[in-house]
């Protein structure tokens, strides 16, 4: 049995919180990374339900605010969430490049079980559109192995679409077919955003206004409009470049039992790290270190994959959402492209996938990600959906996986309804 819950959970919009002027150049910052680590910590707290005073630690999910947002030492200005109940609480940055704030989780709940603390405070957050574009792809290259990656010119983009040739050379995949797959991931994510009033791409926003809600319309964007960033990836298959925060409140899984408030177990985690640089992996067509991690994870909640009802998993590449999805097992090694193709994962499968819109609609505060992950399963497991819900009803088991770097840092967490 699971030591430790889900207690209370808050996500703030995600969207591009800045006013560039063109001609000058002049950025004005309309929420910065402070007023975002305040508003996702109060709203945690509230949805709980619990005093200030009553947390033990606080624990920030930042990739790196000091490129994005010229602040290191973040994690202190999380106390500003409330200076009297939390003024001289411990308060730790977590870093693991996308995976941050799944790794801040992780060590906040470690510390309540060890018994350090009887309740923690989890917040996620990243700034990143004070920088220009170059500027941002130079932050998040610092992620990869810099010797061999980074420092040589190699963006993310750029290392995703390894594992794009890797996964369409293994399964002998044309050109053609594997950017249909592609597109079936996008518009699927595009779809669900549409339905979540918190994503940088939802309702009113680029996806809506060009109907990129099925793969033949992505397809069908003339080259302007939908460029190759990185052969095979094009523009829409890449993330969005976010501003954003997420917040949980975690406590012992006795204690929340006792409370007659919403509580989602932490099931099970898997945790496992990858070597860094790709050219010294075995293969770049499955997620070696994800299975590994899905396996610990299941393994400790005692649940095999069929018995998952809804995930999010990182599509900080549509190549990494087909991946992720086999990493999990929810479609057989080299079968999920195929199964996105037919339809499946939507929101009336018997297994919902980001049904967030995930990284692509939702939106990808790199820091953020990995607590906003876990913070919309957990309203979606107590009934209270942000955005579309499973068509069959309210699911009992979900599972987030959540990657750092080109697949690096990878976090399994099972979660299911405290019975």
């Amino acid at each position: 049995m699971s030591k430790t819950s889900i207690v209370g959970a808050y996500n703030t919009a995600f969207g591009s919180f800045v006013k560039k002027n063109k001609e000058t150049k002049e950025v004005t910052d309309l929420k910065s990374i402070y007023e975002l680590i305040e508003e996702a910590g109060r709203g945690a707290l509230a949805d709980a339900g619990i005093e200030a005073d009553r947390i033990g630690g606080i624990w920030v999910g930042s990739c790196s605010p000091s490129l994005f947002a010229n602040q290191e030492h973040l994690a202190p200005n999380a106390l500003e969430v409330d200076p009297k109940g939390l003024r001289f609480k411990p308060a730790y940055r977590v870093e693991d490049a996308c995976a941050s704030s799944s790794a801040a989780l992780y060590s906040a709940v470690y510390a309540v079980e060890a018994g350090r603390c009887d309740a923690a405070l989890v917040i996620g957050v990243e700034k990143m559109n004070l920088l220009d574009t170059k500027g941002v792809t130079h932050a998040l290259a610092c992620s990869s192995h810099w010797p061999t990656e980074g420092g040589m010119g190699m963006s993310f983009p750029a290392l995703f679409a390894e594992y794009a040739k890797g996964y369409r050379d293994r399964y002998k995949i044309s050109d053609k077919k594997l950017a249909e797959m592609l597109a079936a991931v996008a518009a699927l994510c595009y779809r669900n955003g549409l339905d979540n009033p918190l994503a940088h791409f939802g309702k009113g926003g680029p996806s809506d206004k060009l109907g990129l809600v099925t793969a033949e319309a992505i397809l069908g964007l003339p080259e302007d409009k939908n460029p190759m960033i990185a052969e095979p990836l094009r523009l829409h298959d890449c993330s969005l470049v976010t501003d954003g925060a997420a917040a949980l409140v975690v406590m012992r899984t006795e204690e929340a039992r006792k409370r007659g408030r919403p509580a989602v177990e932490i099931a099970g985690i898997g945790h496992t790290t990858e070597r860094m640089p790709i050219k010294v992996r075995p293969n770049m067509h499955e997620l070696m270190a994800g299975k590994e991690a899905a396996r610990r994870a299941f393994a400790e909640a005692g649940i095999a994959s069929r018995d998952i009802d809804i995930a999010e998993v990182h599509d900080c590449f549509t190549i990494n959402q087909i991946l992720c999805t086999e990493a999990l097992g929810l479609s057989a090694d080299g079968k999920a492209g195929d199964d996105y193709l037919a339809g499946r994962f939507g929101r009336d499968d018997k297994v919902c996938v980001n049904l967030s819109g995930g990284l692509k609609a939702k939106g990808h505060p790199v820091g953020a990600t990995g607590a906003s992950m876990h913070a919309l399963l957990y309203k979606q497991l107590t009934g209270h959906a942000i955005g579309t819900a499973p068509s069959k009803g309210t699911p009992k088991v979900g599972a987030v996986l959540n990657v750092g770097g080109s697949s690096v840092t990878n976090c399994v967490t099972v979660l299911r309804v405290l019975g």
